[in-house]
């Protein structure tokens, strides 16, 4: 029913899939005969976290010129296609440092001020939103909190800014931050209004334009489309995501997503902005400046997150996105000192792009070779894990929950249901607090019982697709990336139906997926009868899982639980 900004999930794996335009070959890289290659060194480090899941394409540019040009992987598992540097991704909410140059070019040409009200621009606009300056919707601080319409909703711009003008404001405009799409989509409306040319022309035919005179990329759906080949999204259970087609109006997503591109053109556009060439150097340096704080070396700037020397020894500036019905991540970052850009973008879930420059971020920007993946994720035989046949099959809880194991690959995938059996498997890490996740359990709780505005649109919405809802109850909370998500089944006219929501603090959605599969984890063997997650980045749940006869175990910082095989 519902599927919106997915974090960074855990799922398909590639290895077995890896191709290049030269031939097969686990580790190597796919390229175009024409694209210059990384240097070797690079090229065996992005070959190694290919073979441990990475699929996808990598662009590094330094003062204007490539250093490394790649691709890895399966852009068409169907049509046994490579990725190549040539194929194009959707970039998500990338698409918002996009927005955010539309506005700034406006502001350059004079069309506007930052600090013109929005409701000055856009006189037909209603709401306490319409007091926000353009300045505070760029950096989040307008107070709109709130979806106003799906990705994939046939909505006008006429309709838009109705459902925009009825969302409430979490806080008078400029005094908090709370991310919101709907910003974006209004400052594509204001790009609409005053471009003279419409969102859509003005950023084809002058935005994304490179020096030189082509143009980086366009639009995974409608026109001006994205030229050339296009990678296939596997979602987090395989299956191929949205590959465009969708008829529009587009206001659902206009302006905070929607843009598709190869990575070295969206390294080429980066460095273009930057360097003064897209905007004017005073705007660019608007951009670069850290604007609103976000905690953690982290601010908020137009379209951007900036972070300062404490977090990776180097100031850089970075934007992602991804997810969703796509199935794609995206992540691009700017390194003002070095005039370096690094553009990844994946295609799987196993490993996403924003995953991957976590991993290797700090030694790329410190000049170091970069680090490897994790213990190898290859299979092990029987001598290893034993009989995974033997381990196949449901196990309960003594006080109800329990675990489906299945295997395939020489890996065992294990999902959890109910509340407790989701703690054990997938607990949160050091960093979210017990008072965090209870927390936003509530929110999610008082969403879906009618509690704010948001929450009735959502429960009217869920009883037009499953019938009236008599019940809800938690099942469990997980942190996904930056996502924490809170699963709930409820009980509806269909029967029993699993959701899971990540809200902001504000209790507005910012991720949704409804129906959804329970949460799951793939292992590994670590010896006899012993399991690991299948963890290239090392950065997801710290468990063992143990099979001895009848009996399951799980260990994590939660402690032990134990589950007994039925049937």
């Amino acid at each position: 029913m519902r599927r919106l900004l997915v974090g960074l999930p855990a799922g398909l794996t590639v290895a077995s899939l890896l191709l290049t335009a030269c031939g097969a070959g686990p580790g190597r890289p796919a390229r175009t005969p024409e694209a210059p290659a990384c240097a070797p060194a690079l090229d065996r480090a992005f070959g190694a976290w290919a073979g441990a899941g990475f699929s996808g394409s990598v662009a590094i540019l330094r003062d204007g010129a490539f250093e490394c040009r790649a691709a890895y992987g399966t852009a068409d598992a169907a049509a046994h296609r490579p990725n190549t540097p040539g194929t194009v991704f959707s970039i998500g909410s990338v698409t918002k440092a996009v927005t955010a140059a539309a506005i700034l070019r406006l502001a350059d040409e004079g069309r506007l001020s930052l600090d013109d009200r929005v409701g000055a621009i856009l006189p037909r606009l209603r709401g306490p939103v319409a007091g926000a300056t353009v300045r505070q919707l760029l950096l989040h601080t307008s107070g709109l909190n709130g979806t106003h319409g799906g990705d994939y909703e046939p909505l006008s711009p006429d309709a838009a800014l109705a459902a925009i003008g009825r969302l409430k404001l979490a806080f008078p405009p400029g005094t908090g931050y709370v991310y919101s799409n709907a910003g974006y989509t209004l400052l594509a409306l204001v790009v609409e209004r005053l471009s003279g040319r419409g969102y859509r022309d003005y950023v084809g035919s002058a935005v994304l334009r490179l020096p030189g005179g082509r143009t980086a990329g366009g639009f995974w759906d409608g026109r001006p489309a994205a030229p050339g080949p296009r990678a296939v999204g596997y979602l987090d259970d395989g299956k191929p995501g949205h590959r465009g087609g969708f008829a529009g109006p587009y206001w659902g997503a206009e302006g905070n997503g929607g843009l598709a591109m190869t990575m070295p053109d969206l390294a080429e556009w980066t460095d273009a902005l930057f360097t003064g060439r897209v905007v004017t150097p005073a705007s660019a340096g608007l951009v670069a400046r850290p604007g609103w704080p976000l905690g953690n070396g982290r601010s908020e700037t137009p379209g951007w997150v900036a972070f300062d020397r404490s977090v990776y020894g180097e100031r850089f500036l970075s934007a992602a996105g991804g997810g969703g019905d796509v199935g794609h991540n995206a992540v691009v970052a700017w390194v003002p000192a070095q005039r370096r850009v690094v553009a990844i973008a994946s295609n799987t879930a196993k490993l996403p792009a924003e995953a991957l420059l976590r991993a290797v971020g700090p030694a790329l920007l410190a000049g170091r070779p970069l680090p490897a993946p994790g213990p190898a994720t290859t299979a092990a035989g029987p001598a290893r894990g034993g009989d995974l046949a033997a381990m196949v099959g449901t196990y309960r809880l003594a006080r109800g929950g329990g675990f489906q194991v299945s295997a395939e690959g020489g890996r065992l995938t294990v999902s959890a249901t109910g509340a407790d059996a989701v703690r054990a498997l997938a607990p949160p890490g050091p960093e979210v607090t017990e008072a965090a996740l209870r927390a936003h359990e509530q929110r999610v709780l008082a969403l879906l019982n009618g509690r704010t505005q948001e929450g009735r649109r959502e429960r009217a919405s869920l009883e037009k697709a499953f019938g009236a809802v008599a019940g809800l109850t938690l099942a469990g909370t997980v942190t996904k990336g930056a996502d924490t998500r809170t699963y709930v089944t409820l009980t509806t006219g269909r029967g029993p139906v699993l959701g899971w929501y990540a809200v902001n603090e504000q209790g507005g959605v910012m991720a949704a997926e409804v129906p959804a599969k329970p949460p799951a984890l793939t292992l590994v063997p670590s010896g006899a009868g012993r399991f690991r997650p299948d963890d290239p980045t090392g950065t997801g749940p710290r468990v063992e899982v143990a099979f001895e006869g009848r009996r399951m175990t799980v260990t994590g910082a939660p402690g032990t639980v134990t589950a007994e095989r039925s049937g």
